[in-house]
């Protein structure tokens, strides 16, 4: 794919400045300077579409507007910061910044431990200097990457952050592009890679200027809105001003992987798919600056393509996220059979989930009403990303519960174990790890009543599958949002603390042990007892490990049979240490003998 000229601001010293932008419908385009000195300057039309031009006497903090055939003034679709938000004028900021991470080239993906966080909830302040002021509780806690939601400009000062409208810009209520370079900073010398959360299925409808510029979008729609001109007439140009804003949270903020929001959203039929593309910008930028850097999916179709190599007919993506996972887990520990649920709730679909990763492989899936799925079984362990909860779980259901407000505490530290000894990358949803109960809700800001209005009948209508009673909660009121920060101050209750505690112990354990930091499929063996007994195991060379996991809300007696040598426990969640009922696992396990495990506990035990 050919380059396009650089959008947005290039510095060129002593206040001299290059401001170019992609604008086909426009026959005219000046730039409009508001501060610090009021100017109209016109700007060259250029081949493609793109207009520019080098101006003097620029310093940071110019504030400034395109002017489109001398009527409509817009902000700059390539803006770096909105300091007065989406309809506000963009800003020239000051790309310096003193980074500290000259030795850091990334971490292996599979040595990934994720953590996922939105910054406005994550702590009181809800700012990246709030985050900051926590990474030290982070590293101590073992993860190895975190993931921000998304940090592009959105409407007003609370969002999820999948409603952005400027790619480029940060967020003004999370701070400026320099903050978030220091959260990055800081990550990296705590040898914590950063993964930020990016949308290019669609554009949010508040603030969206970009249709007045050129056809950044067909008249197909997605569930959020026009789809993204990615194959039709001048897509190339729509293409390269995403494959630009990829490279530049790579390069200039220096983020490790980036976790592509809702790619099965993405309307694209090119025979050479965008995603292909942006792959090989991101992975050769990669290589020559000597980087690991990923680019990990959001996809619900289950279709191996997306992270196969480009060399067998795939997009060449590093990793994706596999909802089949949670659903199977969610649903044997709460019971839950409605929406897409109904699919899920047996032993057999999370022991299936363990040994290739999807559990819709081809099946008929009652849900979809349709076959859904390809076999991931061949797909290596560190492609895919699992979790018992993450902010679309939690944050969509009606009233936002975490799974500490649906099941017992022995099933959370069932959870955890299941997620964080499993042969794929572990993804942790903020708060989860000392049993946090405050809600994750979905929360708006928007100016627009009418908007306001449509978002509300649409949360109605989307939970009409899950038959939940009740009315969702106003995700415009000040109200739904603020019970949704984390309570810190819980933390210091017993069974937060011994929560917490058993996570550090998880990872640790993770960390320390070959057998279960090597993430590969072909060395697991994967059974079951009876009905409710999921029977894991798991070497690597000399260092073997097996997990006994009892998904049923009671005892259960059973016969296993672990070859032979001597099995020594390591840990038991049922231990009082762990605020559970008491063990009745034994110390040494070897060959044929029956064995009693308490309901919701699981048991590690180490050859």
């Amino acid at each position: 794919m050919k380059k396009r000229p650089a959008q947005g601001i290039t510095r060129l010293g002593n206040g001299r400045c290059r401001f170019c932008v992609w604008a086909p419908f426009a026959g005219k385009v000046e730039l409009h300077v508001l501060s610090p000195e009021e100017r109209i300057i016109p700007l060259r039309a250029q081949k493609g579409g793109y207009y520019e031009r080098t101006v003097e006497n620029i310093p940071f903090g110019t504030l400034y507007k395109y002017r489109l055939d001398g009527k409509k003034e817009r902000p700059d679709p390539s803006s770096r910061f909105q300091p007065q938000g989406v309809h506000g004028p963009s800003e020239v900021v000051n790309p310096y910044f003193k980074w500290n991470d000259e030795g850091w080239h990334g971490l292996p993906l599979q040595q990934y431990i994720i953590y996922e966080l939105h910054v406005g909830l994550f702590s009181p302040e809800g700012t990246f200097d709030g985050v900051i002021r926590r990474i030290g509780f982070l590293k101590k806690l073992g993860v190895t990457a975190i993931e921000l939601m998304p940090v592009a400009q959105f409407p007003g000062r609370r969002n999820w952050g999948y409603d952005g409208v400027y790619p480029f810009a940060v967020q003004n209520s999370y701070g400026n592009p320099a903050s978030f370079k220091k959260l990055v900073d800081v990550c990296h010398r705590n040898q914590m890679a950063v993964i930020l959360d990016v949308v290019y299925n669609h554009v949010g409808p508040e603030g969206n200027y970009l249709a007045d510029y050129g056809p950044y979008f067909t008249d197909r729609r997605t569930r959020w809105g026009p789809a993204v001109n990615f194959d039709g007439m001048s897509s190339g140009d729509v293409r390269w001003f995403f494959i630009e804003n990829a490279l530049y949270w790579i390069t200039e903020f220096h983020i490790d992987a980036l976790r592509l929001d809702a790619v099965h959203a993405i309307t694209d039929t090119s025979a050479r798919p965008f995603l292909a593309d942006l792959a090989s910008f991101v992975h050769r930028d990669a290589k020559r600056t000597k980087r690991r850097v990923f680019l990990i999916a959001e996809s619900v179709l289950n279709d191996t393509k997306v992270i196969s190599p480009k060399d067998q007919g795939g997009w060449g993506l590093d990793a994706q996220w596999n909802d089949d996972f949670h659903h199977a887990l969610h649903a044997l520990l709460t019971g839950e059979q409605t929406g897409y649920y109904v699919d899920f709730g047996s032993l057999d679909d999370l022991a299936k989930a363990f040994r290739e990763g999807f559990v819709y492989s081809g099946d008929y899936s009652t849900f979809r009403k349709a076959r859904h799925g390809a076999s991931s079984r061949e797909i290596p362990g560190h492609r895919l990303v699992v979790f018992s909860q993450n902010h679309d779980q939690v944050g969509n259901r009606m009233l936002g519960e975490r799974l500490s407000s649906l099941v017992s505490y022995e099933a959370l530290k069932l959870a955890a174990g299941t997620v964080l000894l499993s042969p794929y990358i572990p993804l942790l949803f903020m708060g989860e790890e000392s049993g946090e109960v405050s809600p994750f809700l979905y929360f708006i800001d928007h100016s627009d009543p009418d908007l306001v209005e449509a978002v509300k009948r649409g949360r109605k209508e989307e939970f009409a599958a899950f038959h939940w009673p009740a009315n969702p909660p106003d995700p415009h009121a000040l109200r739904t949002f603020d019970p949704c920060r984390l309570q810190w101050k819980d933390r210091q209750k017993r069974y937060s603390r011994v929560l917490l505690s058993f996570y550090r112990q998880l990872i640790r354990l993770r960390k320390e042990i070959p057998a279960l930091c090597h993430l590969n499929k072909r060395d697991m063996a994967v059974s079951k007892s009876q009905e409710h007994l999921l029977i894991v195991r798991r070497w690597h060379r000399k260092s073997s490990v097996c997990l006994l996991m009892n998904f049923h809300a009671g005892a259960t007696a059973s016969r296993v049979d672990l070859g032979q040598g001597k099995w020594q426990k390591i840990l038991d969640s049922s231990e009082t240490r762990w605020v559970g009922p008491g063990s009745l696992m034994p110390r040494l396990l070897s060959g044929d003998q029956w064995i009693e495990i308490n309901p919701w506990s699981f048991s590690v035990y180490q050859k």
